[in-house]
């Protein structure tokens, strides 16, 4: 087993899950690792045993903080599972391809980063020593399951963990990956350390991005040298306000045109829960999209035949304006949602 990992076994969730009389719920349908087998060996089993789909947690807020931004993008994880585990099972839900696998190892990176303050200079460079650190930590276990040919379903922390999952997918596949990223921010800052900011910017200078698009920019929330270094890179945008503001093409439309022009390389599926309306996020929005919005991009974009994850982040309970526990269920409810229009849209496919 990798120390950058932990894998849950049935202790780990217990506490978590819900039962009701002649009613099957989610958790009794999906599956939980073999914590007695050699890490890679067991989800090449699972794989073979007809899994498809793999839960992943990430627990930070490191990326968001060493970008200057708010924290609690580390409670996330728990807040889904506790939604989407005890939502029931049925015939429109495959929820028996799906392997609970456990989250990345983070305790040690996040008592460090607790302790730092991100408008001190010195700290903040700590705090994106901390990010390049999880990094390399989001890539080792990510590799495991892209090289046992399970979809990974990547869930908490910062938008600094696509760096993580790219480098991961790329280097599985041997060439550059394609992304989509429905977002208000490219985040395409420079390479100035690691951070929720540049994630993109990095992969694309690894030479690990070949095409990336941009599903809701904000024209006021990106500087200049942003948009400048996004066309340089021959990366491209639809931005929020020409969908919603000035009404020029549709948010159907401008998935599929963006989708119908990425090549035959693996695509990742990329969702900044800050695109959303009134979600508990680390940058909260009054404009933004709809949830529904949301799931139609999960859908269109998990129906492409090279689509091969889906990152959903930056989602942070506390920042809900009735506190924690309010945000807490806001967000289980709403991740759970894009998730299962991930699962849906691939079982239909």
């Amino acid at each position: 087993m990798t120390s950058h990992l932990k894998v849950y076994d049935e202790s780990a969730v217990r506490t978590l899950c819900s039962t009701r009389a002649n009613e099957k719920k989610a958790w009794q349908s999906m599956a939980l690792l073999d914590t007695q087998v050699n890490l890679q060996q067991a989800l090449v089993d699972a794989a073979q045993f007809g899994i498809r789909y793999v839960l992943l947690g990430i627990c930070e807020d490191i990326g968001p903080k060493a970008n200057l931004g708010n924290g609690g993008a580390n409670e996330a994880w728990p807040a889904f599972l506790k939604r989407f585990l005890n939502q029931p099972h049925n015939q429109f839900i495959a929820t028996q391809k799906v392997l609970l696998l456990g989250e990345v190892n983070t305790d040690d990176l996040m008592a460090q980063s607790n302790q730092l303050n991100n408008q001190q200079g010195q700290q903040l460079t700590q705090l994106r020593d901390l990010c390049q650190q999880l990094d390399e930590r989001v890539e080792s276990v990510l590799s495991l399951i892209f090289k046992a040919g399970l979809e990974p379903i990547v869930i908490g922390g910062g938008h600094n963990n696509c760096l993580g999952i790219i480098r991961a997918l790329s280097k599985s596949k041997n060439t550059p990956i394609n992304a989509i990223n429905f977002d208000p921010h490219a985040d395409f800052r420079e390479c100035e350390g690691r951070h929720s900011g540049n994630g993109f910017r990095y992969a694309y200078n690894e030479q690990h991005l070949s095409n990336y698009h941009v599903i809701g920019l904000h024209e006021i929330k990106n500087n200049q040298a942003i948009i400048d270094a996004m066309s340089e890179a021959n990366f491209t945008f639809d931005s929020y306000q020409s969908i919603q503001v000035k009404r020029k093409i549709t948010l159907t439309q401008v998935i599929e045109n963006a989708l119908s022009n990425f090549n035959d390389l693996p695509l990742g599926i990329e969702v900044d829960l800050d695109s959303i309306t009134y979600m508990p996020v680390s940058a909260y929005t009054c404009c933004g999209f709809s949830v529904n919005d949301t799931e139609h991009f999960v859908h269109l974009a998990a129906n492409h035949r090279h689509s091969k994850y889906l990152h959903l982040c930056e989602a942070a309970p506390r920042q809900h304006p009735n506190g924690v526990e309010a945000g807490a269920a806001h967000v289980g409810q709403v991740i759970s949602a894009l998730v299962n229009s991930y699962l849906q849209a691939k079982e239909n496919t």
